[in-house]
């Protein structure tokens, strides 16, 4: 059987029982051997299985790794000659190296910066209105600090506790960005972005308490259009009576302090119960797909860290690399936790839940797009109902790369796009749909990818003189790795059939290969 029909029994087998398959033998997606501690995160999440009585799968093979952590790490498939060299070297350390060499790729902050731009709603149009200069210019300040790796804690303490023109100082866009503008809605935003906890669901004296933090943010309209300054009003309420930290600690704020700047410096202190844990358990939930806490949105008394030793391993290791994020992705990426393979050996709501095997996921949309793009070397048209220069997208942009949620296509609406209107990792839908299915099977614009790709027509002239050199240069494409012998063998099968002839053949097998499950999921 090959990988991709295994992948495809995986998707389709609900895990049931409690039983472990230690005598099976390792699959083509699995490795030999057992997993072993790499560094203080496997040292944490070992511990937890052994005492659940968990069986951890095995480590992925490197055709999986390689197309998972291209994927997970900058949103984009490995072009053909990187898969392929990734494949063929030899040395042990190579999964290390490719790790460090994409945490330092462009597309790493065009990734990131899309996931950011979802939490802080960075959107131009209804409900959200930052408008398109505005949006761009936030977009453009949130991938520069991913780029430039800029510590969170100043990452975070920039964003609540700047003061100026939305186009000039686009760090103010985070007011501007929630929907209503009264003291209790900018701290439920502060509260869910930065503390990954829903203030709405708090008692009143208690979201009112924080809400006196930001009872003095103004706002002013100047003569350009559009344009909005965000300041510290000083003559408004006093921010000073009633203003409570959220772990209930009671404050009093001088008239001429803002009162950002206080709660700013208490959210960012290493001993704040929240603000570390937040945000190391996002990063695992998004190169994961599972929370510690789960969902990563929903911090509350009663839905604890399902591992405390390694939210806490993590949280230390934040605030001890004085909050250098790519601290925290190296860690993870490397760990024996995150390689492990999608086939599970233990089938129990434990094991999942405990990280015993690397979660299935579909692609997001953006990175959908992306791959198919890539692909077919072809593009994509995107659109805005403003029409300003500001929403202009050149040809050539990706999908990751789009600055504004209103900038969109029906092909990013089909497939679960977030509409980026409440800051909740919800928004985002990645369950497949039938119109999905039927898109992928169906669509003349798929079909036209396809037909029309100059680099599907080389390999075909290519299959003519080396047919299993093109078989071989499809799947890399497409899949990350070489064919199998069988899989070569039912390629050349069906072109010796007649049933397709010329570029169709190269065009029918890039075609099944899009629609396999090893292509539109994360394994």
């Amino acid at each position: 059987m090959n990988a991709s029909a295994i992948l495809t029994l995986v998707l389709l087998t609900a895990p049931a029982g409690d039983g472990a398959d230690a005598g099976r033998a390792p699959g083509p997606l699995e490795g030999a051997g057992e997993p072993t501690a790499r560094n203080a995160v496997d040292e944490a999440v070992l511990g937890r299985w052994k005492a659940l009585g968990i069986q951890p799968a095995r480590a992925c093979t490197d055709p999986v790794f390689v197309r998972r952590v291209y994927l997970d790490v900058i949103g984009t498939l490995p072009a053909p000659a990187e898969a392929r060299q990734f494949l063929t070297d030899k040395d042990p350390h190579k999964r290390r190296a490719l790790i460090d060499r994409l945490l330092e790729r462009r597309e790493f902050a065009d990734f990131w910066a899309m996931k950011w731009c979802d939490l802080l709603r960075v959107k131009a149009e209804f409900p959200i209105n930052l408008w398109p200069n505005a949006a761009a210019a936030y977009h453009r300040w949130i991938r520069s600090c991913i780029k430039e790796n800029m510590p969170y804690d100043r990452f975070a303490r920039e964003l609540l506790t700047a003061s100026g023109s939305n186009f000039r100082v686009p760090q103010v866009n985070f007011y501007r960005a929630v929907q209503s503008r009264r003291p209790e809605a900018l701290a439920q935003a502060a509260a869910l972005t930065f503390m990954g906890v829903r203030a709405d669901k708090w008692e009143k004296d208690r979201l009112a308490g924080m809400a006196r933090f930001f009872s003095r943010v103004g706002y002013k309209s100047t003569q350009e259009w559009k344009e909005e300054i965000v300041f510290f009003d000083s003559v408004g309420p006093p921010g000073d009576g009633g203003a409570v930290f959220p772990d209930g600690t009671a404050v009093r704020i001088p008239a001429d302090k803002d009162p950002r700047e206080v709660f700013a410096d208490w959210l960012i202190t290493a001993k704040n119960p929240w603000f570390a844990r937040n945000v190391v358990n996002r990063i695992w939930y998004w190169l994961l797909g599972r929370g510690i806490i789960h969902e990563p949105d929903d911090v509350r008394p009663d839905n604890p860290a399902q591992n405390p030793e390694l939210l806490a391993l993590l949280a230390g290791e934040l605030t001890a690399s004085r909050y250098d994020l790519k601290h925290v992705y190296r860690l993870i990426l490397n760990s024996a936790t995150y390689q492990l393979s999608c086939v599970p050996r233990t089938r129990t709501a434990d094991a999942e839940a405990n990280f015993a095997h690397y979660p299935i996921r579909r692609l997001d949309a953006e990175v959908l797009i992306d791959a198919l793009c890539q692909i077919t070397a072809s593009t994509e048209q995107y659109s805005s109902m403003i029409p300003e220069p500001f929403t202009f997208i050149p040809q050539r942009c990706r999908s990751i790369a789009l600055p504004d949620g209103s900038i969109t296509s029906s092909f990013l609406e089909m497939f679960g796009r977030p509409s980026r209107d409440t800051g909740f990792e919800s928004e985002r839908s990645d369950n497949p749909t039938a119109a999905q299915c039927l898109h992928l099977l169906n669509s003349s614009h798929v079909r036209q990818k396809i037909e029309r790709s100059g680099r599907l027509r080389a390999l075909a002239a290519m299959a003519r003189r080396n047919p299993r050199g093109a078989v071989a240069g499809l799947y890399l494409a497409i899949l990350s790795r070489f064919p199998t012998p069988e899989e070569l063998r039912i390629a050349g099968s069906y072109a010796r059939s007649g049933k397709a002839a010329g570029a169709q053949v190269v065009f029918d097998l890039a075609w099944a290969l899009i629609n396999s499950a090893e292509f539109l999921y994360r394994h």
